[in-house]
């Protein structure tokens, strides 16, 4: 068996032992067309799927989708307008919008992301041309395969990134940056000790919950003598908010460190550093060079400022990997997914403007509305949720697609079209599923514990999000439903089921 085929059945088993939970398909599953530097798109293999798109059973689906969904945006249309009459109840939470019109400005999240989107497409203007001129005239065009070959780029984000936070943060940066030490600290200290991922996961748990207690600590906690560092806090004071995001890119970091050393010498000679990564899996399970676990990357990595507010969420390994095998992303890629996010911000306005749904929720202000229209604002205020985080993740993904990096799409189909539990926490903030299936299902045991480790798989998520008992009782109770669909998986797997019942499974779970 050649060093090539051996990798790619390593590759094969990381990703079967993943995915099996979380994602069950079938034999003919998707393929992926693999190039050494270029940008990777994931296609279906759909030759022995004929087209039903001109079949009369499509005909009757497009006669019931031009006539139901204007119907039921109307119907939302009319739980929030004016001659409603709960519309007083909410009309203090509206503003003013384009062309005279109230729009519902309310979702909290989203208005500081819309507020301060001038202010971000300012940045953005800044950044991508003093990269795209750094990286031309300082950094090698070829690929960089030996350790001993300096990533130039690292030093351009890590200037960037201290810039871009302290304007954010002010002086602030000062406790992320001790945070952020500590944890290489323990990484380094630590090395091939079994003891290291313990540490990481304590401190880096109890970060958070040190962060939740204190809402990011006063500089006069730890001295009075430092009170005045507190008059800078920054355009937003409330940093360890986004430095949840930041708390997974170091448990990344000492973890994938922590897997190359623990690497045999065997493991070591299989990997061919004079090609690139065939597929976005080999980058993420292969380990880098051991000097590329030094700090200058490490902060590189963990400061990134495309990707530093909301992500989506790469591994170390990843992100060194597309440093030294750039990804040739294309022109027309690019235009096409910034076309994506306008139309999605479009799409939003027009929300905001027609269905004031968030404001209702607020004041809960559907008294003595017809039951449809009750469905109808419980139905788009799901959607707009979905809508505005792919907005904001697909900004922050575009900033770095333009910067020559490739981080994982997260929402990768709407939040309507799925059709299992599992299926659903897959495509719902997908890097976030990739990182948690890396670093806490699979070294739990994988799909062999899948029924015990999902349990903390669901509580680590509700920890991450927000620390408190409601979250945590929705984790459980969101456990406690699939559970029906893993064990499914396993008593119509291939090996008790045979293939043909298996298909008939995926079929129903797609």
């Amino acid at each position: 068996m050649t060093v090539h085929q051996d990798q790619e059945k390593s590759a094969l088993l990381n990703h079967q032992e993943g995915v099996q939970v979380h994602d069950v398909i079938s034999a003919d599953g998707a393929k992926e067309q693999a190039a050494s530097s270029g940008y990777q798109k994931r296609v279906q293999d759909r030759s022995t799927n004929p087209s039903l798109f001109k079949t009369k059973e499509f005909y009757l689906y497009y006669l019931i989708f031009i006539t139901c969904v204007p119907y039921m945006f109307k119907t939302g249309h009319d739980a929030s307008a004016e001659y409603n009459p709960n519309y007083e109840k909410f009309k203090d939470l509206l503003s003013d919008g384009w062309f005279g019109y109230k729009m519902d400005n309310s979702d909290e999240q989203y208005a500081n992301f819309r507020n301060n989107l001038p202010i971000l497409a300012a940045v953005i203007s800044i950044y991508l041309p003093l990269s795209h001129l750094y990286k031309h005239f300082l950094v090698p065009v070829t690929p960089i395969k030996s350790p001993h070959q300096p990533l130039y780029r690292a030093y351009f984000f890590i200037a960037f990134s201290l810039i871009y936070i302290y304007f954010m943060h002010g002086n602030s940066l000062l406790k992320i940056g001790a945070i952020v030490s500590v944890n290489y600290a323990i990484a380094k200290l630590g090395g091939s000790s079994r003891l290291m991922p313990t540490l990481t996961w304590i401190f880096n748990l109890a970060i958070l919950f040190l962060n939740e207690t204190y809402r990011g600590y006063n500089f006069t906690d730890f001295h009075s003598s430092l009170a005045w560092l507190d008059n800078n806090r920054g355009m937003n004071s409330r940093w360890d908010v986004t430095f949840n995001f930041t708390m997974l890119r170091l448990v990344s970091f000492n973890l994938d460190y922590y897997w190359s050393l623990r690497q045999t010498r065997e493991e070591k000679q299989k990997i061919d550093r004079d090609r690139a990564p065939a597929t976005d899996k080999e980058r993420v399970s292969t380990p880098t060079f051991e000097e590329d676990y030094n700090f200058t990357y490490y902060l590189a990595f963990t400061l990134y400022a495309p990707l530093y507010v909301a992500g989506p969420i790469m591994t170390f390994n990843d992100f060194i990997s597309q440093l030294r095998y750039p990804k040739e992303i294309k022109a027309m890629t690019l235009g096409m997914w910034f076309g994506r996010l306008i139309f999605c911000l479009l799409t939003m306005e027009f929300m905001m403007h027609y269905m004031h749904l968030v404001a209702i929720s607020k004041r809960q202000a559907w008294d003595n509305d017809p039951i449809l229209q009750i469905c109808m604002i419980g139905l788009f205020n799901l959607v707009l949720i979905w809508l505005k985080l792919m907005i904001i993740w697909r900004f922050f993904r575009f900033w770095a697609l333009a910067d020559g990096i490739e981080a994982p799409e997260n929402m990768i189909r709407c939040v309507l079209n799925n059709y299992s539990a599992l299926g659903f926490w897959r495509s719902w903030h997908k890097s976030y599923n990739l990182w948690t299936l890396r670093y806490i299902y699979i070294p739990l045991g994988g799909t062999r514990y899948a029924i015990y480790n999902i349990w903390v798989v669901f509580t680590f998520v509700a920890v991450w999000h927000d620390i408190n008992l409601k979250l945590l009782a929705w984790a459980w109770l969101i456990s406690f439903f699939v559970l029906p669909e893993i064990i499914a998986s396993k008593i119509f797997s291939k090996k008790k089921a045979g293939s043909k019942r298996r298909r008939i499974y995926n079929c129903s779970s797609r």
